[in-house]
């Protein structure tokens, strides 16, 4: 998932390199969308013809829903057993973990059913069985993507399959490698479908535009806007709340220790980028070695209070803007699912919108067609999300220390408060090797 504390800077260089490849998916999905929403109001009927692009991709991303889920939830299941037998600090991570994801996904349900984001768009599913309504050509391209597979038969047989792997023990360990280098080929194969996104994006603006005017930029804009506001009260209210109540410790002070890690995140949208130094900083901070290296690496897996916050408002708004608004039984079962599949969005680009199109497709299959939308303003919410995750693992590094009593109180307070400053060099001097267990357990985020 990401390098070992051991990496030089120089080593480090190379990596950023990796990454300037997803500026240019950034940057062509931003494009897009302005295009697409300019089409839309100029020539709504060209963008209305548009549709099957947005279409086509959702498609896409439809057909990899049953590869992602299987392969994450069984390697999940075989992660939480490893991450348990490290003991009393695993076990504390790891029930943090599901507690707070829970509560994250509860907020985005209940801010999305106050602000009702995406409300009088009315839009319709694109069928592509309607042949009259659409070119003989576009039904020959769109056929040839492979329908999808049913998701909640999926997820069953993922559990099932995870709980006989963890039964076999030392027998079934090359069946769950296996499967994580079936994952690994899984998601290279979103990511190559990501790289499509742009045409996807400006196809679904343009045909959403050009129906509803306005309205859809209002309503796309209102949903960015919300999302935002509630990353951050989420963060100062709920996370730096339960910090000063437990540690003693100011998030303010906390964040502005963390703050170059946030320049990081921000410029890739990705708290990937700043795992090994936030490592790094926790050790310094005073947490414990081995809390460190249990609780960050099996954070950045199972603790995804951003991600949670963007799947359930982003379900709330698709299913508002196809005019089908989700009752209370059907939010409490997505909210389950999402409990379960968002466990497989972790670092992957794509995996959180097949998380989302997998959650619509097992309650709401005819919502699917609003994946689209969110495709153009998916990488506007990125930078919150990732930035929520990243704090959210820190904060959860301190607090897990704290009810360990693995922590140096004393230099917590001489490092916020400055007297104690963050040297660069502990990124290659003193943070060097890993222990067997912590090795163990970085594989968990894997």
């Amino acid at each position: 998932m990401a390098s070992q504390r051991g990496e030089s800077l120089e080593t480090a260089a190379p990596r950023r390199k990796g990454l300037d490849k997803s500026h240019y998916l950034y940057i062509a999905v931003i494009a897009a969308v302005v295009l697409g929403a300019v089409v839309g109001l100029l020539f709504p009927e060209v963008g209305k013809n548009l549709k099957p692009l947005g279409d086509g991709f959702v498609k896409l991303i439809k057909m990899m829903i049953a590869p992602v889920i299987f392969c994450t939830i069984v390697l999940g299941i075989g992660s939480i057993a490893k991450a348990a037998t490290v003991g009393k600090v695993g076990g504390l991570a790891l029930g943090y973990f599901i507690i707070m994801s829970t509560f994250a996904l509860a907020i985005g349900l209940v801010v999305g059913n106050i602000i009702h984001p995406g409300e009088g768009l009315k839009l319709s599913a694109y069928d592509p069985n309607k042949k009259a309504a659409t070119d003989s050509t576009v039904d020959f391209l769109l056929g040839i993507i492979p329908s999808d597979i049913p998701v909640l038969p999926t997820l069953l047989a993922a559990i099932l399959v995870g709980f006989a792997l963890q039964k076999m023990g030392p027998a079934g360990a090359p069946i769950l490698k296996a499967i994580g280098h079936g994952q690994a080929l899984v998601f290279r194969v979103l990511i190559m479908i990501m790289w499509v996104a742009p045409i996807g994006a400006f196809g679904a603006i343009a045909a959403v535009v050009g129906a509803t005017g306005v309205q859809a930029i209002v309503s796309m804009f209102t949903l960015m806007v919300a999302f935002y506001i509630t990353c951050a009260l989420f963060i100062v209210v709920i996370l730096g709340g339960i910090l000063q109540v437990v540690a003693g410790v100011n998030i303010f002070k906390l964040m502005k220790y963390l703050a170059r890690e946030y320049l990081i995140i921000f410029s890739t949208s990705s708290s990937e980028a700043a795992l090994p130094r936030l490592i790094a900083k926790m050790e310094h901070l005073g947490v414990s070695k081995p809390v460190v290296g249990v609780t960050v690496p099996t954070g950045y897996s199972f603790n995804l209070d951003g991600t949670a916050i963007y799947l359930t408002m982003a379900s709330l708004f698709v299913a508002n803007a196809m005019g089908t608004p989700l009752d209370l039984g059907a939010q409490i079962s997505l909210l389950v699912f999402m409990i379960i599949a968002s466990k497989g969005a972790a670092g992957v680009t794509g995996a959180g919108l097949a998380t989302l199109a997998a959650g619509l497709q097992a309650h709401r299959p005819e919502l699917l067609g609003g994946v689209g939308i969110i495709v153009g303003i998916d990488r506007f919410m990125s930078e919150a999300r990732a930035l929520t995750n990243f704090t959210g693992n820190a904060v959860a590094t301190v607090l897990v220390g704290t009810w360990v009593k693995e922590i140096d109180g004393a230099q917590v307070t001489r490092v916020l408060s400055g007297e104690l400053p963050f040297d660069e060099q502990t990124m290659i001097a003193g943070h060097g090797e890993m222990t067997p267990k912590e090795e163990g357990a970085r594989q968990v985020a894997t």
